[in-house]
C-alpha cells in the first residue's frame, strides 16, 4: 500500500483524536495514525475531510492537502465511490438508535483492485452534540480472495460431476459430495466416519487392494478402474484416481478420490468384444477368439509336454441344402449342427465357427497324438447323424483335417492352414472321413514352391547356359553331333548339373518355358557357329509336359522360323521312352508333324521303359540311345550286357541308328564294338563343355587306338562269345568278394559247372575249341579258379581275414591269366 507525502495535523483537529493525557505526545500520536495498517479520516458533519492518514492517501492514490481541501471529502474520491460513500454517510448520520457504526465493503480501485472493509463511526463531543465521523479503511483483498477461492472449492465439489470422497490420514471418510451420493446411493450422513471399503463389490482381491495402497504410499497417487456395489447392492464399474494430501514436511493429512461410472462403457466394450470374438449366429467363438486360445493353449501344452489337435471342420453339401431350402433353414442346420460338436468337447477343448460351414475344433490334453482318433470319430458321427427341422430330415457329412501340435511346430495361424489343408485332402479323397496333416510333405511342397521362384527368377535373369556334350562314331573318329545340356549358373551355388533342378519343375508349365528356351538357346548357338565356318548337328532334350502342348509343333516352326539359314535336319529332339509311351498316339502324330518339318527324333534312355518292341514301330525316331546305367555296369553285370545287346539287336531289327550313353573307359568302347555298337558319348570321350570349347576339341580329338583298330573289321560271333564269358566270370568274382566282405548273404554257385563260362566250356566252347592246344589249361585254370573260391568261403566262416585277402589277389590273377588265356584261344585281341 503507497503512502502519501506526510502533511501537518490542524492543532484543533489533531485535539478532537489527541488522547487527553501528558504520557503521549502529539507528534508520536500523529506518527501513529499514519502508520497504522489501515486507513484513518475524520469529516465533520459537513463532509468536510479533518484529518486523513498516510495510509488512506496512498490507497487512493492522492495527496493529503488534495483530500483536506475539498468541500466534502468524496470529492476527492472516484464518482462511483464518491456516491457510495454520501449514500453511506447519510445512512450513520441518520440512525437514532444502535451502535452508530456502519461497515462495508468497497473496491477502492474498481473492478479487480483492493477490496477494503470500510468502518465509519459517529464523531461526538464532549457536550453530546454530533461533530462529525471518523472512518476506518483495512485492505481484505486477500482475504476476499481466499474467500472466494473457497466458495469456488465448494462449489466444484458441491457440483462436480465426479464422485469425491474425502478420508483422513487412516482411511475414514470425511466428506463426500453430492454426485458420490447419486452414484452409489448412501447418503452423506452414512458415508462419514466409514471406510471406503463398505463399496468393494468383492470382484477384486486382497492382493490388488494391498498393490493399490502401496502404490499411494510410494508414489501418492493411483489411477486404475475399480468394481464397486451400490446400496442396492448393484455392481458397477469406476475410474477412480486416488491422492494423497500431505503437508509441508510431507505427512499424509488426506486422501482424496475422485470416481466416475463408466459401467455402460464397460457394457458397450462387452458388446463391441462379443461382436469381435464371436459368431452371431451359433455364439461360439469367431476366428479371433480362436486364434487367441489356441495361443494359450500352445503354451500349455509345451509347459506339460503333451500334444494337442487342431481340427479343421467343413460340412460336407451344405451349399446345396442352403440353395435349396432358402438360408433360415441353413442358419437352422448351422446351429443345430454346432450344438452336437459342442456336445463332444471335453474341458479345455475349443469350438469355433470361421467360415460359413466350417469349425476348428482344438483338442487339448492329447498324452499320445493317436488320442484323438476316438473324437474325430466321434465328430464324423456328430455330423453325419440326420438332423430334424420341423418336417425336414436333413443329412450333411464332414470333412475333418487335423494337425498335431508340436510335432507341427507352426504358429497359431499356420496351424489352422495346415488343419485345412489336411481338410481339403479329405474331401479329395471321398468326404465324411480325416486326414492327418503330414509335417514332411508340406516342408517338401514349401521347397518346392520355393524352389520354382528361384527358377523363375534364374530364368528371367539370364542364369541358365548350355553345355554340349560330342557324339561321335569309335571306329571312324567321326565326331556325329552333339547334344545340348543345361546348366544353372547360381549366384550362390556354382554351376549346377540339370539333375539339381529339373526335377523339381517337371510336369510345371515353367517347364515348357524352360525348355522353349533350350531350343532357341540351341538354334542360336548353331547359327553363330555356322556364321563362323563350324556346322555341327545339335541334339536337345524335350520334356513329356512340352512335347504333349497342343501347340508344340507351330511353336517349333516359330522357332525354326526365326533362324532361316539353318536347316531343320540339324536339329535333333530327344525324348524319353517312358514319356512317348505315356500317350503313344498323340507322341507319334507331334513327331510325324516334325518330321515333316525336317527335325530328326532320338528315343532317349531306351530301355527302361515298357512295351518298347509294341510300340517302337509307331514312333519315328531315327536313333535309339542305350540308357547310360546299363552301359556304366555291363562290364560287371551280366544283364546289364544282355540289356545292351538286346537293344543294339532291336536297332538293327528295325533298322535304327543305335548310340551308347555313359561311356565312361576306352574298355567300354571295346565292349560296344564288339556288340556292333559304334556311336558313343560320355566322360570316357569328353566332358559336356561351354560352347566357345567345342571347335577346338573337335579340331584336336583322336579316338582310342582300340577302336580305331575297329575299322575295317566285321563283329564276330565269337568275340561276342568271349566278352560274355568274360563279364559273366567278371561277375562271378565281384559275387564272391562281395559275400566275404558281409554285403552279400549267399555265395555264388561255387561249382565250375555252374557258372556261365563253366557251363559254355562244357557246351559250345567244347565243341569249337576242345581240340585247341590251349583248351586244357583253360578248364585247369577254370577249376584252379572254382577250388579257390571254395577255400575262400571256408576261410570266411573261420573269420581268417588275412589268408582271405591272400586269397582273393591269388583269385584275381588266376582270373586274369584266365581270360588272359580265353582270348590267346579265341584269337582275341587280349585285355
Amino acid at each position: 500500500m503507497k503512502l502519501a507525502a506526510q502533511a501537518a495535523m490542524p492543532a484543533k483537529q489533531l485535539d478532537l483524536l489527541a488522547p487527553q493525557s501528558n504520557e503521549l505526545s502529539q507528534p508520536l500520536f500523529q506518527s501513529i495514525l499514519d502508520n497504522a495498517p489501515m486507513g484513518i479520516w475524520m469529516a465533520d458533519v459537513t463532509g468536510k475531510a479533518q484529518f486523513v492518514n498516510k495510509t488512506l492517501c496512498g490507497a487512493l492514490g492522492i495527496a493529503e492537502q488534495q483530500f483536506l481541501q475539498a468541500d466534502h471529502y468524496t470529492d476527492a474520491l472516484p464518482a462511483v465511490l464518491a456516491a457510495l460513500c454520501r449514500h453511506a454517510d447519510a445512512e450513520l448520520i441518520a440512525q437514532r438508535d444502535g451502535p452508530n457504526l456502519a461497515t462495508e465493503a468497497l473496491s477502492l480501485g474498481g473492478a479487480g483492485g483492493p477490496v477494503f472493509e470500510i468502518t465509519k463511526v459517529k464523531l461526538f463531543g464532549q457536550d453530546g452534540g454530533l461533530k462529525g465521523l471518523i472512518g476506518l479503511a483495512l485492505d481484505i483483498t486477500a482475504r476476499k480472495q481466499a474467500e472466494a477461492r473457497l466458495q469456488l472449492a465448494a462449489s466444484v465439489f458441491a457440483h462436480a460431476g465426479e464422485g469425491i470422497i474425502v478420508t483422513d490420514a487412516g482411511g475414514t471418510i470425511v466428506e463426500v459430495n453430492d454426485t458420490f451420493t447419486k452414484l452409489t446411493g448412501y447418503s452423506r450422513e452414512e458415508a462419514v466416519g466409514n471406510n471406503p471399503s463398505m463399496l468393494q463389490s468383492g470382484r477384486q482381491s486382497g492382493e490388488f487392494y494391498a498393490s493399490m495402497w502401496g502404490e499411494l504410499a510410494g508414489k501418492g497417487q493411483w489411477y486404475g478402474e475399480l468394481w464397486n456395489r451400490r446400496k442396492n447392492g448393484e455392481v458397477y464399474a469406476e475410474m477412480s484416481t486416488i491422492c494423497a494430501v500431505r503437508d509441508a514436511a510431507g505427512a499424509t493429512q488426506n486422501y482424496v478420490a475422485l470416481f466416475t461410472d463408466i459401467t455402460p462403457f464397460k457394457d458397450h466394450q462387452r458388446q463391441l468384444e462379443r461382436i469381435a470374438h464371436y459368431d452371431s449366429l451359433t455364439s461360439l467363438p469367431n476366428r479371433v477368439l480362436l486364434v487367441e486360445r489356441l495361443q494359450q493353449a500352445m503354451a500349455r501344452s509345451q509347459r506339460q509336454g503333451r500334444s494337442l489337435a487342431v481340427v479343421y471342420i467343413d460340412l460336407d453339401n451344405f451349399k446345396s441344402i442352403n440353395d435349396r431350402h432358402g438360408h433360415i433353414v441353413g442358419d437352422d442346420l448351422l446351429i443345430g449342427i454346432a450344438e452336437r460338436l459342442k456336445e463332444e468337447l471335453r474341458d479345455g477343448d475349443i469350438l469355433a465357427r470361421i467360415g460359413s460351414d466350417e469349425f476348428v475344433m482344438v483338442l487339448a490334453d492329447l498324452k499320445h497324438a493317436q488320442d484323438c482318433e476316438p473324437m474325430l470319430l466321434r465328430l464324423l458321427k456328430a455330423a453325419a447323424d440326420p438332423l430334424f427341422l420341423g418336417e425336414e430330415m436333413l443329412h450333411v457329412s464332414a470333412s475333418i483335417g487335423v494337425t498335431l501340435f508340436p510335432q507341427d511346430r507352426a504358429d497359431a495361424d499356420q496351424l489352422i492352414r495346415h488343419a485345412d489343408q489336411a481338410m481339403f485332402l479329405s474331401k479329395q479323397a471321398g468326404k465324411s472321413r480325416y486326414h492327418l496333416f503330414d509335417v514332411a510333405e508340406d516342408v517338401a511342397m514349401k521347397n518346392q514352391r520355393e524352389s520354382l521362384e528361384q527358377i523363375r527368377n534364374a530364368l528371367d535373369q539370364d542364369e541358365f547356359v548350355l553345355f554340349y556334350q560330342p557324339k561321335v562314331n569309335m571306329k571312324s573318329g567321326a565326331v556325329v553331333g552333339v547334344e545340348a545340356l543345361i546348366r544353372w549358373r547360381h549366384p550362390q551355388r556354382g554351376l549346377l548339373p540339370p539333375a539339381a533342378f529339373l526335377p523339381i519343375i517337371e510336369n510345371h508349365p515353367i517347364s515348357v518355358e524352360l525348355g522353349e528356351w533350350v531350343i532357341d538357346s540351341a538354334l542360336a548357338q548353331m547359327s553363330a557357329w555356322q556364321a563362323n565356318g563350324f556346322d555341327i548337328a545339335v541334339s536337345v532334350n524335350i520334356g513329356a509336359a512340352q512335347l504333349q502342348q497342343e501347340d508344340f509343333v507351330r511353336r517349333l516352326g516359330e522357332l525354326l522360323a526365326a533362324y532361316p539359314g539353318l536347316a531343320p535336319g540339324r536339329l535333333e529332339l530327344e525324348i524319353l521312352e517312358t514319356s512317348a509311351l505315356e500317350d503313344v498316339v498323340q507322341v507319334s502324330q507331334v513327331m510325324h508333324a516334325c518330321r515333316a518339318i525336317g527335325v530328326q527324333f532320338a528315343l532317349d534312355d531306351f530301355g527302361t521303359g515298357y512295351s518298347s518292341l509294341t510300340y517302337l514301330k509307331h514312333l519315328p525316331a531315327e536313333l535309339l540311345k542305350i540308357d547310360q546305367s546299363f552301359v556304366r555296369d555291363m562290364l560287371d553285370d551280366p544283364d546289364d550286357l544282355a540289356i545292351v545287346e538286346a537293344v543294339i539287336g532291336l536297332a538293327a531289327a528295325f533298322r535304327r541308328n543305335v548310340i551308347a550313353e555313359g561311356v565312361e573307359t576306352v574298355t567300354h568302347g571295346e565292349l560296344l564294338l564288339t556288340l556292333g555298337c559304334e556311336l558313343a558319348q560320355g566322360f570316357g570321350i569328353a566332358r559336356p563343355m561351354p560352347a566357345q570349347e567345342l571347335p577346338g576339341w573337335v579340331a584336336s580329338w583322336r579316338p582310342a587306338p582300340s577302336w580305331s583298330a575297329w575299322l575295317g573289321r566285321g563283329v564276330s560271333r565269337d568275340d561276342q562269345t568271349l566278352v560274355f564269358a568274360e563279364v559273366a566270370h567278371r561277375s562271378w568274382i565281384r559275387a564272391i568278394e562281395a559275400f566275404l566282405a558281409g554285403e552279400r548273404e549267399q555265395a555264388p554257385p561255387m561249382e565250375s559247372t555252374g557258372c556261365q563260362l563253366g557251363r559254355w566250356l562244357a557246351t559250345e566252347g567244347g565243341q569249337r575249341y576242345g581240340r585247341h592246344a590251349a583248351f586244357p589249361a583253360l578248364v585247369e585254370l577254370h577249376e584252379r579258379v572254382h577250388r579257390l573260391g571254395h577255400e575262400l568261403i571256408a576261410l570266411c566262416g573261420a573269420g581268417d581275414q588275412a589268408r582271405i585277402g591272400a586269397g582273393l589277389s591269388r583269385l584275381e590273377a588266376l582270373r586274369a591269366e584266365l581270360i588272359r588265356t580265353l582270348h590267346d584261344m579265341m584269337g582275341g585281341a587280349g585285355k
